[in-house]
This record gives C-alpha cells, sequence and structure tokens, in this order.
C-alpha cells in the first residue's frame, strides 16, 4: 500500500482528501458520506486529521486503518505533540505500523484553548520535529532512548506541514528547512488561493532543500480549502496563521452576500473552482481540504 503511494507522489497527479474522524465510536456514516459524494475514483489516497482545534474526535489511527481497508488506498495519519508524551507517542506509531498505517504527519497540534473538553492540559513536550526525531529512530531500528527495538517496525514514511505565508520568507524557508532534515517525502501547505502564492511556496520549498548537504527527495502538496462564504474568508484571514486569501476574493463574496446566500455560494464555487484549476496547472499535486464536505470538494473538483 505504500509503495503505492510513494509511486502516487512521484506521478504527475496526485490528490489526497482530508477526512476528520467521527465524533464518536463509528466511522460507518464518515464512510457512507465519501461514497456518496462519488469523489473516491479522483483521489490518490486520504489524510486523517487528530482531534483539530483540540476537539475530541475518534482516533486518527484506527480511522486512517479502516478508510484504507474499505477504499483499498493508502491513508496518511495525523498525529500530534498536543496529546502525547514520548513513551504514549512512540506507542502509538508502532501500533500504527502493526495496522500497516505507514504515513505519518507530524504536527505539534493546535492548541487546548479552543477544546470542547473542560480544563484539558495540553502536553507539548516538543514541537513536531520531535516526533520527526522519533521516526527517524524507528526507522534506524531504535527508539528515541537509543535502545534497540525488539521487533523493528516496517519503514515509516513521515510528512510535514508549512505555511503559505510568512512576514519573512526566510523565517518560512529556515523552519521548513529544519524538517526537510529529517527527509519527509511530502509536505502540505496549508491552504492556498492564488498562483502567486503556489509559485512562492515552489521557491520556498527548492531554497530550503539548497540548504539541505544531502539531496532531499521531497514532493510539494499545495493545500486548498474551498470557500464558499465571506465569514470563512474573513475568519481564515484573520485567525488561522499561515493563510492569505486575497483582497479579491473578499471584495467578490461581500458583494455577493448583499445579493443573497446563494449568490453567495455561487461566487465561492466560481472562485473556488477556478483558482483549484489555476493550482493543477501549476503543480498538479493538491491535498484538498473541506472540514468533511465531500459533497462540495467533488463539484470544486468536477
Amino acid at each position: 500500500m505504500f509503495e503505492q503511494l510513494k509511486n502516487l507522489l512521484n506521478n504527475n497527479h496526485y490528490l489526497s482528501l482530508e477526512v476528520t474522524p467521527s465524533h464518536g465510536i463509528s466511522n460507518a456514516s464518515l464512510t457512507k458520506k465519501i461514497e456518496d459524494a462519488d469523489i473516491i475514483k479522483s483521489i490518490s489516497g486520504f489524510v486523517v486529521t487528530d482531534s483539530p482545534l483540540a476537539r475530541l474526535k475518534s482516533n486518527s489511527i484506527i480511522t486512517a486503518y479502516k478508510l484504507q481497508q474499505h477504499f483499498k488506498k493508502p491513508s496518511i495519519a495525523t498525529i500530534t505533540m498536543r496529546d502525547r508524551n514520548k513513551i504514549a507517542l512512540q506507542s502509538d506509531i508502532l501500533g500504527a505500523n502493526e495496522l500497516d498505517i505507514r504515513a505519518i504527519l507530524c504536527l505539534t497540534g493546535d492548541s487546548v484553548k479552543a477544546s470542547n473538553q473542560p480544563n484539558t492540559k495540553g502536553v507539548f513536550e516538543a514541537n513536531s520535529l520531535f516526533l520527526l526525531e522519533i521516526i527517524k529512530c524507528f526507522n534506524s531500528g531504535i527508539d528515541y532512548s537509543g535502545n534497540p527495538l525488539t521487533f523493528p517496525p516496517n519503514e515509516i514514511l513521515p510528512f510535514v506541514v508549512c505555511n503559505a505565508k510568512a512576514k519573512h520568507k526566510s523565517s518560512l524557508i529556515k523552519k521548513l528547512t529544519q524538517k526537510l532534515k529529517y527527509n519527509p517525502i511530502g509536505v502540505i501547505t496549508q491552504p492556498i488561493y492564488s498562483k502567486e502564492n503556489a509559485i512562492f511556496m515552489q521557491e520556498v520549498l527548492k531554497e530550503a532543500k539548497q540548504n539541505l548537504p544531502n539531496k532531499c527527495d521531497v514532493e510539494l502538496i499545495l493545500g486548498f480549502f474551498p470557500v464558499t462564504k465571506l465569514r470563512t474568508a474573513q475568519f481564515l484571514n484573520s485567525h488561522v496563521p499561515g493563510v492569505y486569501i486575497p483582497e479579491f476574493w473578499i471584495e467578490k463574496l461581500s458583494n455577493a452576500k448583499k445579493i443573497s446566500e446563494e449568490e453567495e455560494r455561487h461566487v465561492g464555487i466560481e472562485l473556488s473552482q477556478k483558482t483549484y484549476g489555476d493550482l493543477i496547472k501549476i503543480h498538479p499535486k493538491i491535498h484538498l481540504m473541506g472540514a468533511n464536505n465531500f459533497t462540495l470538494l467533488k463539484e470544486i473538483i468536477s
């Protein structure tokens, strides 16, 4: 399955689908939503989130396993530093490996301030670089403390994320360079909303790779989150670090909203479809995000 993932990344076209697990014990309804949207033939695989915004969801590894088994397409499980110490992190990655979930998206994790679980405390022993270090150790046959593993795991494929906007390009390159030292196979960006931003991210990755002493075979994957409402665009611009929605998006959605909600949605879909088409032409490796609105995502990519 994960040779398939490597091959897909090396192809000219790659399209992953973000999936957030259910708030409950069964993901059967989630699977049905994906089937009903008729999107599965269009995608290369899944990226399963790990309780985003610190809101309780089912386990990302188990959900990734279920999706992979059901749809026969590779799943990338997100693991964050927020909820686990170094023992739990290593235990979860080893357990995932037993289920043949070998692609891990390494994140620091959202703040617990937004959690729907009262008085939650974040663990945050370190940031995502620590998780990359653990994977590096495992791929060398040892645990984080340097002890040889009794039964070493199969190769683990790390993925990382990168902001799509920063005040200074150099700071973006510096942070990405630190992650590339661990040889991830994919860099997924925050959502991108213009051709210029896509080209900028290609330049950032190129310059970060030039800072490394050795060759790094990593693929850039452009994040895209369709926006059909003015309030969504304003929220992303104001509250999500590393995301920038161009002013003309805001202006068009604002004018449309004054007419009607239907016109607002129509304009949002038009803008999203055009931007998605532009991104595909520049760099046909995309990660689709959509808060599990798979029908909307199918409409955009069609």
